[in-house]
């Protein structure tokens, strides 16, 4: 992620180098389609963070749940047995 902002970063610091100095047009465009592609990929990779995420925090809660439900049958039986 540090790296696609970076990336991100650099391209704007030679955008605004390229829109003081005018260097030429051709740059412009090969510059717009980075940044177009960039975050596009920025993008992406947000998102399938954010399912992971959510994902793991749901394989967390089960984990927990699972747990919660073997101390309760270990208790039952200790209740059984008494």
């Amino acid at each position: 992620m540090l790296t696609w902002c970076a990336l991100l970063f650099g391209l704007g610091l030679l955008a605004f180098v390229d829109s003081i100095f005018n260097m030429g047009e051709i740059f412009r465009r090969v510059n717009s389609v980075f940044f177009l592609l960039i975050s596009l990929g920025l993008l992406v990779r947000t998102t399938t963070k954010m399912k992971a995420k959510k994902t793991e925090k749901y394989e967390s809660r089960i984990i927990r749940l699972e747990h919660q439900v073997r101390t309760l049958l270990n208790g039952e039986k200790k209740l059984a047995e008494f």
